[in-house]
């Protein structure tokens, strides 16, 4: 009877090995499936990051001929 019960015990062991080695292996899946993600995401920035310097830049450029063309209608005024 005792070899029985030692028997149940491994079984019930073993189940629950089971049952984490399936919870690692679904981890592992969903933490590259995130590392992907945080890959797209970075990707994302640093795009939108060119872009934003990319409009500072024509924003300074367009502030620069502004002010040149105050500083000639100044000019002609005098």
């Amino acid at each position: 009877m005792e070899n029985i019960g030692e028997i149940e015990q491994f079984q019930v062991l073993e189940q629950k090995i089971d049952s984490l080695l399936e919870l690692v292996s679904s981890l592992k899946k969903e933490k590259a499936t995130l590392a992907e993600q945080v890959h797209i995401q970075e990707e994302k920035l640093v795009d939108l990051s060119e872009q934003v310097s990319a409009l500072k830049a024509g924003r300074d450029k367009a502030r620069q001929r502004i002010v040149s063309l105050l500083e000639r209608i100044e000019q002609a005024e005098v």
